[in-house]
């Protein structure tokens, strides 16, 4: 009689429980969460569309890989390199008009100050497992940037794009001049920037951003080594996919980007892309003749970069090929 109760109890607990588990179900689908897309209806193919991104959990997430220079390096060329890889998602300039609103995060106040959620909201919509990568060329050698960046992911991974000094500082200047000159606005020589009294001008921006050693000393106070990749600037344009395949494994990416990926255009002078049958090439600004700069001075320049890039060389554990 005893195990005749028992046994009776015991089922009356189970269907209760059972019973619990369909009401819920039936009240969660009942409403819809405020969070959620109402499900598609299948007669609005746009309803359809709009949710798709809902069921394939697309969102904007940080980057989880920042190209941060150098200026006038070739971190367009990368970024756009990388882009041809489809587990990689880049964050892209917006352009209104003929103006380039960038990023800029991390070493505009105006922008900082807006927050991550701002941040954001700057970035593409990615699947789980797709990796966001922004580029703003100006975080190197911001001195408030890489405590930042720690601060919003330890654990991102930085590229660093470099190319010799001297032929970055020519194209830094070469760009402001096209810029003024567009805007109808005077602009003295290079050689009367970069020359005071004979000797080099310390205190030229162009030349300054070209103390690779300097800038990097103070991420590498942040950051681990480890967590920073040197790219060749100049092997990259010279032939990008050994270069492609570094950044790769660096960004524990699988082998995607292939030879095929890339051809020499013999009009531009540079590598192109090409990607499912399309073919794309950086704007006419990329590959533009440099102001000139006189034999004397391009020395002068040389010999006093020679102790800035050993330092550069020691800091990184490899050596470039620069004058």
């Amino acid at each position: 009689m005893l195990w005749t109760v028992l046994l009776a109890l015991l089922v009356l607990l189970l269907l209760q429980t059972q019973l619990s588990v369909c009401l819920r179900d039936l009240r969660s689908g009942a409403s819809v969460s405020p969070l959620q897309s109402p499900p598609p209806s299948s007669s609005s193919p746009s309803s359809a569309s709009s949710s798709s991104s809902s069921y394939n959990a697309t969102q904007q997430r940080l980057p989880g890989a920042i190209i941060i220079g150098v200026r006038k390096g070739g971190t367009r060329a990368l970024l756009e390199m990388l882009n041809l890889h489809p587990e990689v998602e880049v964050a892209k300039a917006e352009v209104k008009l003929t103006e380039s609103i960038r990023v800029h995060y991390f070493n505009v106040e105006e922008h900082f100050r807006r927050g991550l959620a701002w941040y954001r909201a700057q970035m593409p919509f990615t699947l789980p497992g797709q990796l966001t990568v922004e580029k703003t060329p100006g975080y190197f050698a911001a001195p408030q940037v890489p405590v930042r960046l720690w601060d919003m992911n330890p654990a991102v991974r930085l590229l660093l794009i470099v190319r010799d000094p001297a032929e970055r500082l020519v194209s830094d200047y070469t760009q402001v001049l096209h810029n003024r000159l567009t805007q109808d606005k005077p602009y003295q020589p290079l050689e009367e920037l970069l020359l005071h009294e004979g000797h080099i001008n310390h205190g030229y921006k162009a030349l300054q951003r070209s103390l690779y050693h300097l800038h990097l000393a103070r991420w590498l106070e942040v950051f681990p080594r480890e967590q920073i990749h040197v790219v060749d600037g100049d092997a990259l344009i010279r032939d990008p996919f050994p270069e492609l395949r570094k950044a790769e494994r660096f960004l524990d990416l699988p082998p995607r980007i292939n030879p095929s990926n890339f051809y020499f255009n013999t009009t531009k002078g540079f590598y192109c892309l090409l990607s499912a049958g399309h073919d794309k090439c950086l704007d006419e600004s990329k590959g533009r003749p440099h102001a000139p700069l006189s034999t004397q001075t391009l020395k002068k320049l040389c010999r006093y970069f020679r102790k800035p890039n050993k330092l550069f060389f020691e800091m990184v554990g490899r050596s470039f090929s620069w004058c």
